[in-house]
């Protein structure tokens, strides 16, 4: 449920934004992402994730080694409980100018403000890491997302296995909607801005000064420690997944979020639209499951009546 620069399968994605006022880096906003990867290529690979910021360090990176299960604690403040890192030091000197290379948790991330400068940093890249890339995959996001500093987090791990969560903050692009990194590509190419893809997300969305009453409640496992001015202690979110939505970035207005709408969730594509999570045609569908299967089965009577009436009456 991301993009990655070599084929692979990616499950079980929870996703976090929000807006905090930190009290020394002030208002900012917050991202969270973790994730199942199964790496389906012969060697290394990595995920890409374009990020909504006005600038980033590996210092804007959040250590989650104590707390590795905060984002699946959000999950459980809004359903019942049933789900059940290291972040190391900077690589050494050599990676082009506007480039950052560090490791965090599983990955060795390659941080760029400048998408097109990521291929010539690889050599800084541990080689049982190191993914091999398709140019046409960084000239897509040099070209659809100029500005946004871009992460590449590269990994090997040929078996299933739950990284820690990436946690980061950053002054937002955006200042009255908030919108998460969701592109889908899997194949190691650029992603189809007109594609339908299937995700598997928890989405959740925070404030620190939210409304009276507003969202759930979170409980922590463990106490976030220095990490407390970056997380929630209320959360609205919803699970979207089993449905077919427009490629792209999910997206929620900052007053949709304040009132509590998160049913007004969206999806941002590459091209800059906003377009309904769920498209208008499916929506019916997808609030009655049964409704599919009556209507095919309804549609397969149809054909059998109308065949039976050919063979005895003849056309």
């Amino acid at each position: 449920m991301c993009v990655s620069a070599a084929p692979a399968e990616f499950s079980g994605t929870i996703v976090y934004v929000g807006r905090h006022t930190h009290p020394e880096h002030g208002p900012v906003e917050v991202l969270g992402y973790q994730n199942t990867a199964v790496n389906l290529a012969d060697g290394p690979n990595a995920l890409l994730l374009h990020l909504p910021a006005t600038g980033m360090s590996s210092a804007n990176f959040l250590d989650t080694g104590d707390t590795p299960y905060i984002l699946r604690d959000l999950v459980n403040s809004l359903r019942p409980p049933g789900w059940a890192a290291r972040a190391g030091g900077v690589a050494p000197g050599g990676a082009p100018a506007g480039v950052e290379v560090f490791d965090h948790d599983v990955y060795t991330v390659v941080l760029a403000a400048d998408p097109a400068a990521i291929p010539a940093a690889l050599q800084e890249v541990p080689q049982h890491k190191r993914p091999s890339l398709a140019p046409e995959l960084f000239r897509f996001y040099a070209d659809t997302f100029p500005g946004y500093p871009v992460a590449l987090c590269c990994f090997d791990n040929a078996d299933a296995r739950r990284a820690g969560p990436l946690l980061m903050w950053y002054r937002p692009i955006f200042a009255d909607r908030l919108t998460v990194p969701a592109l889908d590509a899997h194949s190691g190419g650029p992603p189809d801005p007109d594609a339908l893809v299937r995700p598997d997300h928890w989405v959740l969305v925070g404030l620190d000064d939210p409304p009276e009453g507003w969202g759930a409640p979170v409980w922590y496992r463990r106490e976030p420690g220095p990490l407390a001015p970056f997380l929630p202690r209320r959360v609205i979110g919803r699970e979207v997944t089993g449905v077919s939505v427009r490629n792209g970035d999910f997206v929620i207005s900052l007053a949709d979020v304040r009132a509590g709408r998160v049913d007004r969730l969206g999806r941002l594509t590459a091209k800059g639209e906003q377009v309904p999570l769920i498209p208008p045609a499916e929506t019916s569908i997808a609030s009655r499951p049964w409704l599919r299967p009556v209507l095919t089965a309804l549609a397969l009577v149809l054909v059998v009546v109308f065949c039976s009436w050919l063979l005895i009456w003849g056309p």
